[in-house]
This record gives C-alpha cells, structure tokens and sequence, in this order.
C-alpha cells in the first residue's frame, strides 16, 4: 500500500514537471507607439501631430546661419548667429510637448505665436526662456519680458533631458517643466497666430520628440443629418448618416460641400477606405457652389511595389498635382486622421500624426484653385471620385486660426 502511494506521488511530480509552464498573468501592455512618430493610437486620435520626424528637417526653416542639424534623433545646434529654426505651419491655441537639452554656457529658448524675424522677446512673439544662467532676470522656464519663472531649473549639465509642457489657450499661457509648473501668464493683448521656433542664442542646445495637439477645434458635422452641407454637386454620390454617427459617401463622381467658408484655418478628420486603392479627397478654398474648384488633398493609400515611399497617384495627403505625400502612412479598411493646415500661400497635411505634405503656392493668383494660387476664402469638399468611391468620415474639426494683433 505505502509502495502505491509513493508511486501515484511519482508520477504525479513527473507529470507536473512534464507538462508546459503556464503562462503567469501580465498587466496589460502599455499603448502601442507608432515607430514613424512615437505618438500612440489614442494620441492620434486626440489630434497630437509630430514636428519634428527624428531624422530630418522637414516642416522647418532656419532664420539666420546656424549650424542646426539632426544627429541621435534630435534637433541640435552648436554655433552661430542669433535666431530662430521655425515651423514652415502656423498656429494659435495648442499644446506643446518637447524634451530638451542645455549645457551651462546655453542661452535658448522656445518661441511660439511667433514671426520669422521678432524684433524682441516681447514684440511679435512669446518666449519661454532656456538658459543655465541663476543670476538672469528672466530663468528658464520664464516668459522673457513678460512673467519670471516660479522657481529656479538647474539645468544639471549637458546629459540631462528636461521635458517641457506648454498650453497656449487665447490670452493664457501655462508651462510646466519636469512635471512642475514653472509659469501661468495671462495676456492683456494676446497675440493671435504664429509659427513655433526654436532659439539659438548661444551653446549647445538639442530638442526632440517635439509634439503639438491644435486646441479649440469646433464640430462640422452633426452625426445626426447634413446639416451645413450643402448637396447641390452630389451629382452621382450618395451622402448619409449612419447609426454610428458616421457620414458615408458611395457612388460615382460628386461632391458634399461645407456651407461655411474657410481662409486661414485647420481643419481635421477621421477617414475609412472600404476597398484597396479607394480613389477621393478633401478640397478646400473651394469657388463655392462650383465642382471640386480647390485645391485637393488627396485620398488614395495605394502604394508602388509595396514601398509606402512611392505613394500611388501621390498618396493620401498629397496636395493632387502639386506635391506628393512622403510617404504614405495611412492603409485602406482602417481608420485614419487627416489634419490640414493652411495659412496664406502655405499648405501642411499631417496623417495620423505624421507630416507628409509641407507645399507654399507661387503661383500667380488666380480665383480658381486649379489654375493659380487662391488666399481667398473658399468651401470645404468631400470628393467622390469614380463608381468604386465608398469612404467613411466621422470626427469632422475645423476652426479658422485667430489673426494677428
């Protein structure tokens, strides 16, 4: 009996030892980040967009003679003149996410609302300071001219990589650097539109992961019906709502045109391809009551020889004739984010967060969109663009972008 037992005991410890390792229970895995941008999902569909790609210079323009290169996946510079590297787009409320990068001989900062060439940290422009310097008026962290810093950053030499937050809201400007709020300005006299610069003013500075979420945006769509649009050149598309809220378009050739009309504006939205190589766009500074008379960002995620950097038919976010998308990020029978900045002559698209289209217009003027460069106001359009055409919207965000005191 006890020899019985022993063995049962045996063979129950072989077997257990025999028998595959049963995975233990994990937390759940954090948001999966997108490697051409490092932004998530859920930030996507929040609206973040990325400035700045980690490999080049694109959606950027230098002000003075610097020596500004990307070396390690960051911005950096080392000497040189005074002055600014911007952004190509312009904006007005939004949050802005960067980390950067100081030695104890830096003087920089972060411009935002800005012109290319600000006559001073106070006039045409916001500044938030970066600078080693304990004894300056204004430390980092400060609103040059403007507001000083709470408290004092020690910059920790040049290992050291500082996260900053800013949110520019109308007139009121909060910053917090490390997680600690550093500065919460409100403006008598805010300044409307400008573009986001990065200061060389002397030792080596480096910025990456620089991130920008457009704030304030308004729905253009209702989810219910079409309400301010207008169908008047629907001709062989059909337009409805469905139960999720979301606006269908199926059919041949046509177009659903926005009631309201937009200059200088952003202008945002989610898109769904149903079949492979779906052909259609989104216009704007359209003649309005006119057929597809705009400029056209292109709808198409069709690819050449399976490389997203030889976009089909320019690609989804090209401008249509004149610039194709870098690259084509977006794939049919999946949701994704389409934001379009235009500011005068300039056009930038993001899609899902990435820059692909960065075009100025120096064409001569022209009413038409087609046939030279249109400032002036204009619709919005959704195209349907052959009898294959069947393309879902939801998330419909604009807003014209305030003008500059």
């Amino acid at each position: 009996m006890i020899m019985r037992v022993f063995v049962v005991i045996f063979w129950v410890l072989v077997s257990s030892l025999s028998a595959p390792i049963q995975a233990q229970p994990t937390s759940p895995a954090s948001p999966q980040e997108n490697p051409l941008t490092g932004l998530t999902d859920t930030e996507v569909s929040q609206g973040w967009l990325s400035l700045f790609d980690g490999e080049s210079l694109f959606g950027w323009r230098a002000e003075s003679e610097v020596d500004w290169q990307v070396l390690e996946g960051a911005i950096r510079a080392t000497q040189g003149q005074q002055g600014l590297l911007r952004t190509t787009s312009q904006f007005d409320d939004f949050e802005l996410r960067l980390e950067f990068q100081a030695t104890a001989e830096t003087n920089s900062g972060v411009f935002f609302r800005t012109s290319p060439l600000p006559k001073s940290p106070t006039e045409g422009c916001y500044e938030l300071n970066i600078v080693d310097d304990q004894t300056h008026a204004f430390t980092s962290g400060s609103l040059v001219g403007r507001e000083p810093a709470k408290w004092g950053l020690d910059l920790e030499g040049e290992s050291k990589w500082h996260r900053l937050d800013l949110k520019v809201d109308g007139p009121r400007i909060t910053a917090s650097i490390d997680g600690r709020e550093i500065v919460d300005h409100v403006d008598a006299k805010p300044l409307g539109r400008g573009f986001v610069g990065l200061q060389f003013n002397g030792g080596a500075i480096a910025f990456r992961q620089i991130y920008l979420r457009p704030l304030n945006l308004v729905s253009l769509f209702n989810g219910r019906d079409l309400e301010g649009w207008s169908q008047d050149q629907s001709l062989e598309s059909r337009f409805e709502v469905n139960a999720k809220q979301e606006l269908i378009m199926r059919g041949g050739r046509g177009q659903l045109e926005s009631k309201k009309q937009f200059q200088d504006f952003i202008f945002s939205l989610d898109c769904y391809t149903h079949q492979p190589n779906t052909n259609s766009g989104v216009f704007f500074r359209c003649i309005p009551g006119e057929l597809m008379n705009g400029y056209e960002s292109q709808i198409h995620n069709g690819t050449t020889d399976g490389d997203p950097a030889k976009p089909a038919d320019s690609g989804t976010g090209a401008i249509f004739r004149r610039q194709a998308a870098r690259q084509v990020v977006a794939q049919d029978q999946q949701w994704f984010r389409k934001t379009i900045v235009v500011t005068g002559p300039h056009v930038s698209v993001w899609v899902n967060g990435y820059h692909v289209t960065d075009w100025s217009d120096t064409r001569q003027d022209h009413v038409n969109p087609r046939n030279g460069k249109r400032l002036a106001a204009g619709t919005i359009a959704l195209q349907g663009h052959d009898p294959g055409t069947h393309v879902s919207f939801r998330n419909l965000l604009g807003k014209e972008l305030t003008v500059r005191n």
